[in-house]
């Protein structure tokens, strides 16, 4: 049984670390967006890798947004900003549907939250759902487009956006209109099976990116969920593949 713990979490290096440190240097001032931030443990962890960059965070629930501001203090991780919204393909009110709940396997005393990782604005699709995972409350939140929010801080390009919006990933991709070509990597969850209503699955993630100038270099799926990591052929020209094993050649840079 795997035991969870938050700071242990944040102080392990992220899957990504040795992708991106291909692509970017560790001292690069990077703009990095964390959409759908939960409790803030992602963007402490690239703060760690890249600590001279920019990072906003996106957090439409109030109570994970103060678990965020305490995290950030803790960590002292200062580069990062809080964004109270959800993004999507609108700017304006939503409903989020909140998650919670705990695993009957896993003690009671951990110092990590099972249960708020699941919120969406998608209605939860119970029978794909694990039974411990409740969505018991409803509460209207504010959105906001990448569109919109670029724009207001006019900021040209990202550099890295890490997403984990539970199905809602057209949503936001959608609402990044011309920004989207100006997007240099991107780390999202898919799924192969509904586990929101109307859900895109993986082959219209997959389809999506593709059509606009993404290429997919990196998998990981365990049981017909998990996460994917692109680049965007503007800015990176070729890549070599062996031995599963990846080599960038970098043709534009800040």
């Amino acid at each position: 049984m795997t035991v969870y713990d938050r700071s242990s979490y944040i102080h392990t290096d992220s899957s990504l670390k040795k992708d991106l440190l291909k692509l970017f240097n560790k001292s690069d001032k990077l703009i990095i967006l964390d959409v759908g931030g939960c409790e803030g443990e992602e963007s402490i962890r690239y703060s760690r890798i890249f600590p001279d960059s920019s990072i906003y965070i996106f957090e439409p629930i109030l109570s994970n947004q103060k678990l965020i501001s305490k995290n950030i203090l803790k960590y002292n991780a200062n580069k990062i900003e809080l964004i109270p919204f959800a993004v999507s393909d609108e700017d304006g009110f939503s409903q989020i549907h909140v998650s919670s709940g705990h695993p009957d396997y896993q003690p009671n005393n951990l110092d990590w939250n099972f249960g708020n990782k699941s919120s969406s604005l998608l209605q939860p699709d119970k029978i794909n759902s694990p039974n411990w995972l409740k969505f018991n409350e409803k509460t209207s939140i504010q959105t906001i487009t990448l569109d919109s929010f670029l724009s207001l801080k006019k900021i040209e390009e990202i550099d890295f956006i890490h997403m984990d919006v539970q199905g809602a990933e057209l949503k936001v991709l959608m609402g990044a209109k011309s920004y989207l070509k100006n997007i240099k990597t991107m780390w999202l969850e898919v799924s192969e099976v509904e586990l929101y209503k109307n859900q895109p699955l993986r082959k219209d993630i997959e389809s999506f990116m593709k059509s606009n100038g993404f290429c997919l270099v990196k998998s990981e799926i365990e049981n017909k969920v998990g996460d994917q990591f692109y680049v965007n052929k503007k800015y990176f020209r070729y890549f070599k593949f062996f031995n599963k094993k990846i080599q960038f050649r970098i043709r534009n840079s800040k």
